[in-house]
């Protein structure tokens, strides 16, 4: 029986995986997966482009004027060109209007991602770029047969320009991602626990109405039938009743007064701030905080992997170089051969990724800006 049902709840943990697996590569299917990734890559192209320019016009002999203008900044940030809404645009939304101090912090840690992940998408063109050494190397290897002391003096010489380079990834250390997850952390908890003190403010307020209403019942009821029992009793009801009716019309004037007034208050005191649409506008931050700090962690684990490969190659690289002998070199290269397709596949499942978490930023930001419009049109 036991292993019956322990078998039903792999089975059901494996069927769960599979589905988040499926649903997680559907996403790289999708058309605005494949605007993203157009978009950015476009934009990486212009900044190459920019940079040669940049790189052919400061080379050449000229006057001061074009020394000046190699040193203009001709690319501009992706968080800039890619954010949805843009900084400036964001800007004049949330303008003139009191936010919950959480949300603010929300985009602002989404902008920092958005950082982030620019610095990942430059470390992965500048580890391809190092990479090119390594093809060489490998094309050079097949034509050692042909003058096998030549060839093996430019392999070496390749072999020490790679050992050289510095490792791209290694700018981006576990402490910064590390310090990036407790941020994240923080505000998720921050904002979880506010939607909990809103919700509870809620019940609380639901409830006080509830009994104050009830309230009011049982005094209409309670009077009413003291109203009749008095009237049974002639001499006394002749006196009594038209104070009793007196009251109860004075209680329910004073009554109708009080919701008025209570009424006022409320749409006076919520009107801007109320606390469901908080909580609403909270509830959506803290979601796209939530995917950003798996996508996060995905890429860290990424990252870290890649890290250590490259590390690996440099320093096999340097000992093919100090060392000298032609057996090493031999197998060195044949292990970049073997293994050069499994790096290429990591850097471009680390892109994927990037481009997933540029994404999944946009879309929680327009949510949320899309909760701050609704809660806009609820108070106009």
């Amino acid at each position: 029986m036991l292993a019956g049902i322990r078998g039903k709840q792999s089975k059901s943990k494996l069927a769960g995986k599979l589905n988040v697996n499926e649903e997680y590569k559907e996403a790289f299917r999708t058309q605005s997966y494949a605007d993203i990734c157009s978009k950015i890559q476009g934009h990486m192209e212009r900044k190459s482009l920019d940079n040669k320019l940049s790189a052919s016009s400061s080379s050449s002999p000229s006057s001061s004027s074009s020394s000046s203008s190699s040193s203009i900044p001709l690319f501009v940030h992706l968080s800039e060109n890619l954010l949805e809404p843009r900084p400036q645009k964001l800007d004049d939304i949330i303008k003139g209007r009191d936010l919950h101090p959480l949300v603010i912090d929300y985009f602002n840690v989404t902008t920092e991602s958005c950082h982030l992940c620019e610095l990942l998408l430059r470390s992965i063109h500048q580890a391809r770029a190092n990479h090119d050494i390594i093809t060489r190397v490998i094309k050079l290897n097949k034509r050692a047969r042909e003058d096998h002391d030549r060839y093996c003096k430019a392999i070496i010489r390749e072999l020490a320009s790679f050992a050289l380079k510095k490792n791209p990834l290694s700018s981006l250390s576990v402490l910064q991602f590390r310090d990036n997850h407790d941020s994240r952390n923080i505000l998720l908890q921050r904002m979880m626990s506010q939607c909990q003190k809103i919700t509870t403010r809620i019940k609380i307020r639901k409830l006080f109405k509830k009994i104050v209403g009830c309230s009011i019942v049982v005094v209409y009821t309670t009077a009413t039938i003291a109203l009749f029992v008095v009237a049974f009793h002639a001499t006394v009801g002749i006196v009594a009743t038209p104070a009793l009716l007196k009251f109860c019309l004075g209680f329910s004037t004073m009554n109708k007064r009080i919701k008025a007034r209570s009424k006022e208050k409320t749409k006076f005191s919520f009107r801007r701030y109320s606390r469901e649409r908080i909580r609403a506008q909270l509830d959506v931050a803290a979601r796209g905080v939530f995917i950003l700090i798996n996508d996060f962690n995905t890429m860290s684990q990424l990252v870290r992997r890649l890290n250590d490969e490259i590390e690996h190659r440099k320093a096999i690289a340097n000992m093919c170089v100090r060392n000298g002998k032609i057996e090493v070199l031999k197998e060195v290269v044949r292990e970049f051969r073997i293994e050069e397709k499994c790096f290429l596949e990591q850097l471009e499942e680390l892109e994927d990724h990037i481009y997933l978490c540029f994404l999944t930023i946009n879309r929680s930001r327009r949510l949320v800006v899309e909760e701050l419009m609704r809660g806009a049109t609820t108070d106009s």
